[in-house]
């Protein structure tokens, strides 16, 4: 992971220089995960080029501001913050045009929402931090293990070493908040007694 860290910083310092060609070559190396990351938070897809375009801008118009450390982490708040510009100017728009009907939710809107609201959810948020962000960007976003260590800053290994001890914490949550493990015994009872003979019958 050094060499393409070292890469990115030299690339960017050239792109800062005004070399088109270093911006290409950033484009071509970070396009493909950040696409990704960002079809995740926006079906749209003329929304989502707009905003990688806006974001290879931003990048070429500010290479200089970048201070070092892991370029797809910079890369990664450029875009998300173009992306939120997006969505409101989306927004101010559909304030004055009729309002679609609603459509049916995806299969990917149910996974997204079990994962925010249901036990999955619950379960997540008990996990640390480092861990949720490696299950958010290999199965949330879908990125590969190379893609996700670069967003994160950390080597290809600590991404699948905590991708395992995510995994197998989450299993453990998962049983915490369905109850299965822990659960209180169920009452015992002592048998309803006999009813009573009436005299003079055999014992």
């Amino acid at each position: 992971m050094g060499a393409p860290e070292e890469n990115d910083a030299a690339l960017l310092r050239a792109v800062a220089a005004g070399d088109p060609a270093a911006l290409a070559r950033l484009y071509d190396r970070h396009a493909g995960w950040l696409q990704v990351r960002l079809s995740r938070r926006c079906a749209d897809p003329e929304t989502v080029g707009e905003v990688l375009q806006d974001t290879f801008v931003t990048v070429w118009r500010s290479a200089g501001a970048h201070r070092g450390g892991e370029a797809g982490g910079w890369l990664w708040t450029i875009a998300a913050r173009r992306l939120v510009d997006a969505s409101r100017a989306r927004a101010r728009a559909e304030r004055y045009t009729p309002a679609p009907a609603p459509s049916a939710p995806s299969a990917e809107d149910h996974v997204l929402d079990a994962l925010e609201y249901g036990d999955m959810g619950t379960a997540l948020r008990q996990l640390g931090p480092e861990l949720q962000d490696v299950l958010r960007a290999t199965v949330v976003d879908g990125l590969t293990t190379r893609e996700a260590a670069v967003l994160l800053g950390i080597p290809e290994g600590t991404v699948k070493s905590r991708a395992r001890r995510a995994r197998r914490e989450l299993r453990a949550a998962l049983a915490r908040v369905a109850g299965r493990p822990g659960d209180p015994p169920p009452p015992i009872t002592a048998p309803s007694p006999a009813p009573p003979r009436p005299l003079g019958d055999p014992a």
